[in-house]
């Protein structure tokens, strides 16, 4: 059985880390997959929203392989498998699974099924939206090992959580529980365990049902302003967002209301 499942629910990708066992943890073969899957949804116009999540209800992502995937870059273990040969052939693969850089230009969601922890929390902060489960931890325990959080994350939770609360979860390691978390606004939600996934998928498919080419603008915007002074956000916020209003999309849209229908979006 593969690492990760991937699968089409309507407009929907949901990508799955399905190694229970192992705490889900980013092997060789889950950064190969994640790159794979995460690449056919971009390149899929039916695919409007990402849901990636974990299997099993103990963790969304324990971060990197400590057996696995770490010896593996680091040359302590040459490569042994296909797997292993693919993520050594292409350097930007671990980038591009942990959705760094601009991401998919698609929304993606990451719905913590439970504990998220190193890179499985650079993982879930790289995501746009975040939900979690009831009762979860989150944290980057990378220095109790002597690792460095290398996908970003110091930077990451210092711009989404108090910067001095960031640096001491950072210095210490320890984790953070999910109602501080939910409080900080790291995660937008959390909701029981048994309802994750669908209300994940409720809200990817409001999403979805939205113009995607305003959706994906709002996205661009967000993602470049970031850290901008005011009036140059704005310039930038106008470049992308005024074509939106000259699509046939926009056109629908406005038709659809008048004629109190549900629109029809094409992305054009």
């Amino acid at each position: 059985m593969a690492a990760v499942r991937y699968e089409k629910r309507d407009r929907v990708g949901v990508v799955t880390i399905d190694r229970p066992e192992a705490r889900n943890a980013l092997s060789p073969e889950v950064v190969v997959l994640l790159d794979r899957y995460f690449s056919e949804a971009r390149e899929d116009e039916d695919v409007r929203v990402v849901v990636l999540t974990g299997a099993g209800d103990k963790s969304f992502c324990a971060g990197a392989d400590l057996a696995r995937l770490i010896p593996l870059i680091s040359g302590q273990r040459q490569a042994e498998d296909d797997w292993d040969r693919a993520l050594l052939a292409d350097p930007g693969i671990s980038a591009r699974a942990n959705l760094a850089g601009e991401g998919l230009g698609i929304p993606v969601i990451a719905a913590l099924n439970g504990h998220t922890m190193g890179g499985g929390l650079e993982l879930a902060m790289a995501a746009d939206l975040r939900i979690a489960a009831e009762g979860i931890r989150v944290g980057l325990p990378e220095v109790k090992r002597a690792l460095f959080p290398g996908g970003g994350g110091v930077v990451r939770l210092a711009r989404m959580i108090p910067q001095t609360r960031a640096l001491e979860l950072s210095l210490t390691g320890d984790g953070l529980e999910i109602d501080e978390a939910l409080a900080y606004g790291l995660v937008t939600r959390v909701v029981p365990r048994e309802q994750l996934l669908d209300s994940a998928l409720e809200l990817a498919g409001r999403i979805a049902s939205n113009g995607p080419l305003a959706v994906k603008a709002i996205l661009q915007v967000a993602r470049e302003v970031d850290g901008l002074p005011l009036q140059e956000a704005l310039r930038v916020s106008s470049k992308i967002g005024m074509p939106v209003f000259q699509t046939q999309d926009a056109a629908e849209g406005a038709r659809a209301f008048i004629e109190k229908r549900t629109p029809d979006y094409k992305g054009r």
